[in-house]
């Protein structure tokens, strides 16, 4: 086995670091490592680890007094609040399922993820209680601040048990429920501890990514409570980056779009706006432009970069040195097997997923001989480090029978900094497909530029990047956006637009 990771972290930080699977013994784990400490600050309330076990358990009362049958499912429709975190503990210690509903969902959508997952019970946000009853939510509901005053110990809760149903963050297509054990979900946190340098001092945390996330619950959460950390609980993703100065973290854990928006504001701000405890940046859900490690380069800190599906807890690889391979996802962690089948990954693991919530057929399709086939293309160098090449599902057919990866060709926009964001598509030209480009450009390198000037940047650009390709893969038109592309809850960009 690669010691890449257990290198990362001083040899008795990782003693102590032990893998528990399930919720059950990592909130144990929480209570006896890291009792007095603050596990997590929410609206200026600090509340100690010690504090957050017992509230767990009088949420565990009340849930418990709802007399659901065993492995119900049970959805929280709430933002990134104390709740959330206290409900989600509270229904998967009693061996409940636990569902993050996204809180952009509404009408049929709500009331369509609801009957879809069987679900017994909400918890809504007071905000959102309008937003269900407009979708005729028919199911019982409760405030998401429903607790009691007696306590509940944990339930006899088994490693294999079903712990929470995830959508998936796909570009493209219906999303799906992915059924994670709490071996699964335990295995994709411990994973997540993995960083340089010391992982047990006293970290601070801001939750900016959404909890129905697979990355924002557990790289953004559980893999920080393993190690003792303080979590601020951010409600607003964007208006929660007015936190920064005032919380001084210690780690992010970001979306691409998300760090795009920090560099900026460091340009504007100078340094200081991110506090000056800022060691590391975790930047994943969707590709990560290199130029985006180069910013944050020249500002003294380490963005680093990572791939994962939903399917497999969210963390498959890593990768700690992005300045010297700044293209790549990283290695593989620890406990999981691979092969590649024609160029795709497949994987094997505790990490992955029990299959998709009530679809056998998708299920069935996405194994071969328990083999997850995750869609994705790859290739590993001779050092083992990993390099996505393009998604199956995405692959242009052009007529000569050729297969184009969209994100193959978007790779070599990326690494010009007059583009923020793009997408590589199938257009229609003089009654022919071929390959265009949707180009966001990076309005603040580009100031000044009249829309003649812009069009001669970017079709400069474009005769640069196709003077790399074959002939084959080349693009032969391109258009400029003036308002950003439609994004998924994790700001990957959707590409059926």
């Amino acid at each position: 086995m690669s010691n890449y990771f257990f290198d990362m972290i001083p040899a008795e930080e990782l003693k102590k670091l032990n893998f528990v699977p399930t919720t059950v013994q990592l909130l144990e784990k929480m209570k006896n490592d890291y009792g007095t400490k603050v596990a997590i600050v929410h609206k200026n309330q600090p509340i100690t680890y010690n504090e957050l076990y017992e509230r767990i358990g009088r949420r565990r009362t009340f849930i418990k007094s709802l007399n659901l049958q065993s492995g119900s499912k049970i959805a929280i429709f709430d933002r990134n609040s104390l709740d959330a975190i206290e409900l989600f503990f509270a229904i998967t210690t009693l061996g409940y399922v636990s569902i993050f509903l996204p809180a952009q969902l509404a009408g049929p959508a709500l009331n369509g993820s609801v009957m879809k997952f069987n679900v017994s019970a909400m918890f809504v946000r007071p905000e959102f209680e309008s937003v269900c009853k407009q979708a005729g939510v028919t199911i019982s509901q409760y405030s998401t601040d429903c607790t009691s005053e007696q306590y509940t110990p944990a339930a006899n809760v088994m490693d294999d048990m079903l712990c929470s149903i995830f959508f998936t963050g796909g570009t493209t297509g219906v999303p799906k429920g992915v059924m994670l054990t709490h071996h699964n979900i335990m295995r994709g946190s411990h994973n997540g501890i993995f960083m340089p340098g010391s992982v047990l001092s006293d970290h601070r945390y801001i939750t900016f990514l959404p909890f129905s996330h697979v990355f924002g619950v557990i790289r953004g959460l559980l893999s920080c409570f393993y190690c003792g950390a303080t979590i601020y609980t951010c409600e607003d993703m964007r208006a929660g980056v007015s936190m920064i100065p005032v919380v001084k973290p210690t780690c992010l854990v970001v979306v691409p779009g998300l760090a795009e928006i920090l560099v900026n504001l460091v340009k504007m701000q100078g340094k200081g706006f991110l506090g000056g405890c800022l060691q590391h940046i975790i930047c994943g859900a969707s590709n990560c432009p290199p130029r985006l490690i180069e910013e944050f380069e020249k500002l003294g800190l380490s963005l680093l970069q990572g791939y994962g599906l939903t399917e497999s807890a969210n963390l498959v690889s890593g990768n700690a040195q992005t300045i010297t391979n700044p293209t790549s996802v990283g290695k593989f962690y620890p406990c999981q097997e691979y092969k590649i089948v024609d160029g795709e990954l497949w994987l094997k693991g505790e990490n992955i997923f029990k299959g998709y919530y009530g679809d056998p057929k998708q299920t069935a399709q996405a194994f071969s001989d328990g083999w997850f086939r995750t869609g994705d293309l790859v290739r590993i160098d001779n050092d083992g480090y990993i390099y996505i090449t393009g998604r199956i599902k995405n692959l242009i057919i052009l007529k000569n029978g050729e297969n184009v990866s969209p994100e193959s060709i978007e790779e070599h926009f990326y690494a010009h900094a007059e583009i923020r964001d793009c997408l590589i598509k199938e257009v229609d030209k003089d009654g022919d497909k071929v390959i265009g480009i949707e180009i966001l450009p990076n309005m603040e390198l580009l100031q000044g530029q009249t829309p003649e000037q812009m069009q001669n940047t970017f079709r400069n650009i474009v005769d640069q990047v196709n003077d790399i390709l074959p002939s084959y893969m080349q693009v032969l038109t391109f258009s400029i956006r003036t308002e950003d592309f439609k994004r998924t809850g994790s700001m990957k960009v959707m590409r059926n637009q």
